[in-house]
């Protein structure tokens, strides 16, 4: 048995260590069953409880969530619609998250698989300097896709104060300027 010091009080009857636990008005937990005589402890077993789960929302807490995000295409989508698209892929990679880069086909667009891997492989291309691919394009069906993580050095988590991009502080320094 375990004292309610933390030290050590030896091999103890129950009676006796049940008395020693309402003694120190404290909880009598077996800590160990399996051991032979089995491990008990005093101490606050609601405290202990508590203690517990706040290292546990405190861990839950540190870990990170990675968010996938995904921009759709189709074998025809014009080099303008796509730009845009590959505009928001750098930005969600540049915050951080993975981009999935799908595209679909429609009737006799899956005999030409080429076009879609040659597009493809051109975003991959452009975001090459944020990004770096986790999964090789691949056929799923009738759909084409790819997987681009960000990459070590340039992606970073904005901080919660940090204002946006461009945002309101841009036309300020904009008008001073003027």
């Amino acid at each position: 048995m375990i004292g309610p010091d933390g030290g050590n009080v030896g091999v103890v009857p129950i009676k006796e260590a049940l008395k020693i636990a309402r003694d120190a008005e404290l909880d009598l937990v077996e800590v160990s069953p399996g051991a032979n005589p089995p491990v008990c402890r005093v101490m606050d077993f609601g405290k202990f409880i508590y203690e517990r789960a706040k290292k546990e929302r405190e861990a839950k807490k540190a870990q990170t969530k990675i968010e996938v995000k995904e921009i759709r295409l189709r074998p025809k989508t014009n080099e303008a619609h796509r730009g845009f698209k590959v505009d928001d892929a750098r930005r969600w990679l540049l915050q951080g998250h993975k981009v999935r880069v799908t595209v679909k086909f429609r009737g006799r667009e899956m005999d030409y698989p080429e076009i879609a891997l040659e597009d493809l492989r051109e975003i991959a291309q452009s975001l090459a300097d944020v990004s770096a691919i986790e999964q090789a394009p691949m056929m799923e069906g009738r759909t084409m896709l790819v997987v681009l993580a960000p990459s070590k050095g340039g992606a970073k988590k904005k901080e919660k104060g940090e204002p946006p991009e461009g945002g309101r502080q841009a036309e300020v320094k904009e008008e001073a300027k003027v």
